[in-house]
């Protein structure tokens, strides 16, 4: 599979929080996320590893118990059916990888 980037496919999923899925195969998906500055994603859980790397903004990220503030170049690692959640300290733009793949952000 192939993604040829289209700045205008993002989807509000919530409030300040937009996502667009890029490629994905049977077993992984890859999505873009552009978070507006001072939103939240507020905290969940789902079976889904989660691999992620920041590339502009910057937000505050906890897993589970943990809090990080995250930089752009900066990557994280969220196992599956561990809570975790998101506020925005500025418009912020992150790469993710899901695994299994997550047929829900398939359009």
């Amino acid at each position: 599979m192939f993604y040829k980037n289209e700045a205008n496919s993002y989807r509000e999923i919530l409030p300040g929080v937009n996502m667009k899925t890029m490629v994905y195969g049977e077993k992984t998906l890859m999505s873009e996320f552009f978070l507006k500055g001072g939103s939240v994603l507020p905290t969940h859980d789902h079976i889904h590893e989660q691999t992620g790397y920041l590339i502009s903004g910057k937000i505050i990220l906890t897993i589970g118990e943990e809090t990080f503030d995250v930089e752009p170049g900066d990557s994280w690692t969220i196992p599956g059916g561990v809570t975790h959640a998101v506020e925005t300290l500025e418009d912020s733009i992150a790469i993710e990888v899901f695994s299994p793949r997550r047929d829900e952000y398939i359009r």
